[in-house]
């Protein structure tokens, strides 16, 4: 029901089947405001800087002792038994980037898999040993492979770091930008204050647009609609059940 794409397919059915309605003309009109909205890149971007976290380079960071990657960035494929990353596979090289030049000395990656039924994937635990594949060693990745979900991210990784590797202390959490308001309120829930590392960016900072995003219609851009309507109302379920 958050989706804009089924406000536009609604009404439009309604639109289409509805034809002796006396709310025909304002579905139509309704259709054709839902979808030059959502679909225009510009007005997307400048919502989305409104909650998006921004990001920085890499060098900025100062040196920290542990990177938090949260899970929720691959797929499996079970017909080559490989990790599948889509865009949120950042996560993984920003923290790959981080320990390469000594940002970090250890990474850890939080989470199993947030599927009802078992579709093969086991997030931290594959991609543990997909790091150590490229030559990251062994002592250097931590898992924490219980959590399904952010709220489970932050409770069980900090109990990891507080009962394992009391140590490592000065964090930084490497998420998705449009989620990484909701990972860190978690985290200091929990008692852990982290330097946010966001990634997968979506929103435009320096509003450098290109003319076509101005006019053009993307369907993309339902799709990003989704994830920020859902990071937004998720924040707001988080606050009301106490996880934030």
């Amino acid at each position: 029901m958050l989706k804009p794409f089924f406000w536009f397919v609604l009404f439009t059915a309604l639109y289409i089947f509805r034809p002796q309605s006396r709310w025909r003309n304002k579905f139509k009109w309704a259709a054709i405001i839902v979808f030059v909205f959502f679909s225009n890149s510009v007005i997307f971007s400048e919502f989305c800087r409104l909650w998006e976290v921004p990001g920085q380079h890499s060098s900025n960071f100062e040196k920290h002792d542990v990177a938090i990657v949260l899970g929720g960035m691959a797929e499996y494929n079970s017909d080559i038994n490989e990790l599948s990353f889509r865009r949120q596979g950042d996560r993984l090289m920003k923290a790959i980037t981080l320990y390469k030049t000594n940002k970090v000395s250890k990474i850890l990656i939080s989470g199993d898999n947030g599927y009802l039924t078992d579709r093969g994937l086991h997030e931290a635990k594959q991609a543990k040993a997909l790091l150590i594949q490229w030559g990251i060693p062994k002592q250097d990745i931590l898992t924490e492979e219980k959590s399904v979900n952010t709220y489970e991210n932050a409770k069980y990784s900090v109990q990891l770091l507080k009962n394992k590797y009391p140590e490592l202390n000065k964090v930084i959490l490497v998420t998705s930008g449009i989620h990484m308001r909701r990972a860190r309120a978690c985290f200091a829930k929990q008692g852990l204050v982290c330097t946010p590392c966001s990634t997968d960016l979506y929103a435009n900072q320096s509003r450098n647009y290109y003319w076509d995003q101005y006019f053009i219609p993307s369907l993309d851009n339902f799709i990003q609609w989704n994830k920020l309507l859902k990071e937004s109302f998720g924040y707001m379920a988080y606050d009301m059940i106490g996880y934030i």
